[in-house]
């Protein structure tokens, strides 16, 4: 694909003020020092719940079902597509599966969203928007939606993201209609 000077210029700006932004932030982040710890006082936190006897909430118990249902299913989808899927959930990634295509030997970064149908919108995080701008190949955003147990074909968007958040942001809301209306089936 060929660019005319003007895009090629834009680009480049673009990219040196990204990369000007991210020094700043690595600037800023040199700067932090761990100072000792000084103990001025201490609390226990008790859930309401544990105290009265009450069970988790269900819509906790729901989100975690309905998130434990999205990961098999896009393990599956991923299995149906020969690669090689690895849950990485848990190492803070800015993904949670990670899946080797044999046939090229290239890592594809998942991101899993699993959302009880008829949701509106589903947050992501900012290492997980992150990542999918600094990995825009090889970055996934998996959705799927889960009804009464049961969940329908994972839908894939690529490049969901446009831009990185603001240095002090923490997640970001998505409009999941609007996100499903680009995606795609696992290819």
């Amino acid at each position: 694909m060929r660019l005319n000077a003007a895009l090629a210029q834009q680009r480049a700006d673009e990219l040196a003020a990204r990369l000007e932004r991210r020094g700043q932030e690595l600037a800023l982040e040199r700067q932090i020092s761990a100072t000792p710890p000084v103990v001025i006082g201490g609390a226990l936190v008790v859930p309401v719940g544990l105290l009265l006897g009450e069970r988790t909430p269900p819509e906790l118990v729901d989100t975690r079902i309905t998130e434990a249902i999205a990961m098999h299913v896009v393990m599956q989808a991923e299995t149906r597509l020969n690669n090689h899927p690895r849950d990485v959930s848990k190492e803070n990634l800015g993904y949670d599966v990670e899946s080797l295509d044999p046939r090229t030997g290239r890592l594809r970064f998942i991101e899993v969203k699993g959302r009880r149908a008829g949701a509106e919108t589903v947050t992501v995080t900012r290492n997980e928007i992150l990542t999918g701008i600094n990995s825009p190949h090889q970055f996934v955003l998996a959705v799927v939606e889960v009804q009464d147990g049961q969940a329908r074909e994972p839908q894939y968007v690529r490049k969901p993201f446009g831009k990185e958040p603001d240095f002090g942001v923490t997640s970001v809301n998505y409009e999941l209609k609007e996100l499903l209306s680009r995606a795609e089936a696992p290819s």
